[in-house]
């Protein structure tokens, strides 16, 4: 099957576009998937995912922020392209630091910037050219211009990509060959990430079956992924050539090409994927219903388990512990630091779509809990706090820099000012249905009922489903 355009001077993300189309369908997954690895590979993007991202312990949300911003940066008015891309380069610019090597990182970058868009590229030529789906010349010179011009709207230039598409083909296998490496990032995609992702919301219930499914799913991940990727990367960063895994990777593909022709449109969507991955309140049906249910299960069977052999101080500090791990650990590395904190901030500002003045107010209040935390538990100064040291002093935490995230956070939710969180607003912030048992307001969520359930949340001492779902769903 080949794509021909024939049409000139035409929006370039308008509804001819075709990035836009592609961007939409199931099957790109695959594409952004194999660019993810191309993109770890690099120095400066592998060691600013390392030391900022959370796409290890929380795949799922990543995948569902990545999907959201691509439909803002590709949205057909330019005014949301524009507020999405200045979102993302706000948030890139607080991304920098030093790796393990000694050697300075940047998310702003320009040249690894203009690289994660080649990698967007020629992993969707090359999922089209797997699936049977070819692209002629003019098609995919008109893919390029795209790419393009989406670097140019995130970057303000894309002079860092070639002009032309003859010319980018030399630049790209230079990268591969002489540019790439066998890093942190790249083993982590590869033989962690795959074998060890949480599951999706909606199977978190059920973790037995999910573990079966994984111990299978994930070898084959690994395999399709590495019997895709260009040989000569391949052979610099000494992937293996595992039996089979080329027929696989050619199966998976044009399985997923199949499905994208043959099934109701409807259904080969990632909105369509993403909401049973992720149900959310709209549209949720049963879903919703096993979610809600399996969270309340989940928290009783908190309520019942003993605690062997402790008193009350063990009790704390045993809380404590389990809620370093699995709210404050964003990153995953063991360690509390300010990309934890960072990240919350993040996903808080992308889900909402705040502003600059509304996103600076938020990280400047996680920032004074930061420092606070650093004065009561960094005693060796060394920029992070460990599991033992915050669960040994979590009862004694100051709560001054909480109230000020709380009053933040309380701010940017309350769109129409009129000092309560309405339903409306509760859902925009957590994705899930109003729920008494959590605001005891009725109908409405005041200013002092938020403020207390989020300081009593991000201190470890009361669960809440509302803020799991928002900071430490996968």
């Amino acid at each position: 099957m080949s794509h021909t355009v024939s049409q000139e001077n035409i929006d370039v993300f308008g509804p001819d576009s075709i990035l836009r189309r592609l961007v939409g369908e199931a099957r790109w997954g695959l594409a952004v998937t194999r660019a993810t690895l191309l993109e770890a590979a690099h120095p400066q993007i592998g060691a600013a995912l390392m030391e900022n991202s959370t796409f290890l312990t929380h795949p799922w949300r990543r995948l569902r922020n990545t999907a959201t911003s691509s439909r803002r940066l590709l949205d057909p008015d330019p005014r949301v392209r524009d507020r999405e891309a200045a979102r993302l380069n706000r948030l890139h610019s607080r991304m920098s630091g030093v790796d393990a090597q000694g050697r300075p990182y940047d998310a702003t970058d320009p040249a690894a910037r203009a690289w994660v868009v080649a990698t967007l590229f020629e992993s969707t030529v090359t999922m089209c050219r797997l699936s049977g789906d070819t692209l002629d010349a003019e098609a995919m010179r008109r893919l390029y211009a795209e790419h393009r011009t989406f670097l140019a709207l995130i970057d303000g230039t894309s002079d860092h990509l070639p002009a032309t598409l003859p010319e980018f083909w030399p630049y790209y296998d230079d990268i591969v060959e002489h540019h790439l490496e066998n890093n942190e990032a790249v083993s982590v995609i590869l033989y962690r990430l795959f074998a060890n992702v949480p599951a999706p919301p909606v199977l978190r219930p059920y973790p037995m079956v999910w573990a079966a499914g994984r111990a299978l799913a994930g070898p084959m991940a690994t395999a399709i992924t590495i019997a895709s990727l260009p040989e000569a990367f391949s052979r610099r960063v000494a992937l293996p050539d595992l039996p089979g895994a080329r027929t696989l990777m050619q199966a998976a593909y044009l399985s997923a090409a199949l499905a994208n022709r043959h099934l109701p449109e409807s259904w080969t969507r990632v909105e369509f994927f993403m909401g049973l991955l992720d149900p959310s309140h709209k549209g949720a049906g049963p879903w919703e219903t096993v979610r809600r249910r399996a969270g309340k299960a989940a928290a009783l069977a908190r309520l019942l388990t003993p605690a062997a052999g402790g008193g009350e101080d063990d009790q704390v500090t045993r809380s404590a512990d389990r809620f370093f791990a699995e709210v404050l650990d964003q990153t995953g590395d063991g360690y509390l630091r300010w990309p934890d904190l960072a990240a919350m901030a993040r996903e808080i500002a992308t889900r909402l779509d705040l502003g600059e003045q509304e996103e600076d107010r938020l990280f400047q209040a996680y920032a004074a809990w930061w420092r606070e935390l650093q004065s009561a538990l960094d005693s060796d100064s060394d920029g992070r706090v460990t599991r033992d040291e915050y669960a040994a002093a979590a009862a004694r935490l100051p709560s001054t820099g909480l109230v000020k995230i709380a009053d933040v956070l309380f701010d940017v939710t309350d769109v129409d000012d009129d000092e309560k969180i309405d339903s409306e607003e509760y859902l925009n912030l957590f994705r899930t249905a109003f729920q008494r048992d959590l605001t005891g307001a009725g109908d409405s969520y005041s200013r002092g009922a938020f403020v207390r359930q989020f300081v009593s949340f991000m201190s470890g001492q009361q669960h809440s489903n509302a803020y799991v779902s928002l900071l430490t769903s996968g």
